[in-house]
């Protein structure tokens, strides 16, 4: 058996690591006669009460027998949080955004990672066409529940079609792996026009069904297209009328999966209401939503989250005035919403921006730049504050998608930034002094 060697970076003073002698420096090679490929096989394996791992230890082997209490981590830290290089997709799929992206952006927007573990550890979606047999094997043997899988279409001919890879057109087959292994999945269907909706569509649903309860969610979607394009297959896009037609499509769907095994199973993004011009659905409909990082119900929830924090609060002794900006896709939703905002002393005004750094279909507030912000708020009567949501900024950073940092949007502006999360934390931030 070949072993990997895991260089240990650090060891957690008191833990079973430690209390065994495994310091810094040292390489894990086993545990439990198993090789460590990576951090799902590490966490895996290093579950149990008992373990027998083997380390090297300045070029001798040596195996220690450690007992600790079940699930008490090991203690052991390595160089890279995976423990190994991320797998990045190999696949040309029509529809992807990362192929739709302008020259010059940063090179952190342009990596395409098709990683079975970032889909276990963070809900990130893959496609497990770039899993090899001995890799899916893995998969099924470390029983790791639930992956999100982007499915898009179960027929194989379209599926290949729509991911240019070969290996698409085995999804059926991985899915119904997975179910046998006991294994859950949420799974993704990004919509194109002609290509995988009508009774592409109803075929996939269909056979999603079959693989209840393996299959938790599906989340449908549609297509975004840039204009970076040029050099990209053409696709078309929804219209209003398209966008009702699915809409009816699966909530016929729905309407059949809540009476026959109580979950409406499929889940539309907001885009599509927003997009046919109807009201976005009550709450119930989106049950627990399990689909709300692909857009899923965010308004829904956000308009809940928000109209329950404000209930708790009385008037402001001293009136305020705020500037909002978010994309032009949900802009009417919002205008309908902020009105009670008017019976607090807190007055509002919401600018809808459009997407020219993306242009195409891009309309929702996520993916607005701070270039898009300059170009439309720079000659308008704004308030010294102006509130974004701070899904247009990088996970954990100060930066628009086009590099833009806020500090540099504030001084272009002359304005103070005040991002917010979600509907309570924007009622908070209102009622704060900050704004």
């Amino acid at each position: 058996m070949k072993l990997t060697a895991q260089a240990i970076t650090y060891v957690e003073p008191g833990t079973p690591a430690a209390r065994a002698g495994i310091r810094a420096g040292d390489a894990l090679l086993a545990v439990n006669g198993e090789p460590v490929k990576d951090l799902i096989d590490y966490e895996k394996l290093t579950a149990e009460r008992v373990l027998h791992v083997d380390v090297c230890h300045k070029g001798e082997t040596l195996s220690m027998r450690i007992k600790k209490d079940e699930y008490e981590p090991l203690g052991l830290c390595f160089e890279t949080s995976l423990m190994s290089r991320m797998q990045t997709c190999k696949n040309h799929c029509m529809f992807c955004f990362i192929d739709q992206m302008p020259r010059g952006v940063r090179s952190s927007l342009q990596v395409k990672d098709d990683d079975w573990r970032m889909s276990f550890i963070m809900g990130n979606y893959v496609t497990l066409t770039n899993v090899d047999d001995e890799e899916f094997d893995r998969i099924l043997r470390r029983k790791v529940s639930p992956l999100y899988i982007s499915v898009h279409a179960i027929d194989p001919k379209v599926r290949i079609r729509m991911m240019k890879n070969p290996t698409a057109g085995r999804i059926r087959e991985r899915l119904e792996a997975l179910r046998d292994a006991g294994i859950q999945f949420h799974a993704q269907i990004v919509l194109c026009p002609g290509i995988n909706d009508g009774a592409i569509l109803d075929e996939t649903l269909s056979a999603l069904r079959e693989l209840v309860p393996a299959t938790a969610s599906i989340a449908i979607v549609p297509v975004g297209v840039t204009k970076f394009r040029e050099r990209l297959e053409h696709l078309d896009t929804f219209d209003a009328a398209g966008s009702r037609t699915v809409i009816e499509q699966v909530e016929a769907f729905q309407r059949e999966c809540l009476r026959s095994i109580g979950t409406r199973l499929a889940f539309l993004s907001d885009e599509w209401y927003l997009n046919a011009g109807l009201p976005i659905p009550a709450e119930e409909v989106y049950e627990d939503y399990g689909q709300i990082e692909n857009g899923v119900g965010m308004l829904r929830l956000f308009a809940t989250e928000f109209l329950e924090a404000l209930s708790d609060r009385d008037p402001l002794p001293q009136e305020k005035y705020v500037s909002m900006a978010g994309g032009t896709a949900a802009s009417v939703f919002f205008n309908e919403l902020y009105p009670v905002l008017d019976g607090y002393g807190i007055h509002w005004r919401l600018y809808p921006i459009p997407n020219r750094y993306f242009g195409g279909n891009v309309h929702v507030g996520g993916l607005v730049t701070g270039s898009d912000l300059v170009t439309e708020l720079k000659d308008k009567p704004l308030e010294k504050t102006l509130i974004l949501p701070s899904n247009m900024l990088r996970a954990k950073e100060d930066v628009f998608l086009d590099g833009m940092t806020v500090t540099e949007l504030e001084n272009t502006l002359h304005v103070k930034i005040v991002t917010v999360s979600d509907g309570a934390d924007l009622v908070a931030k209102l009622f704060e002094d900050i704004v």
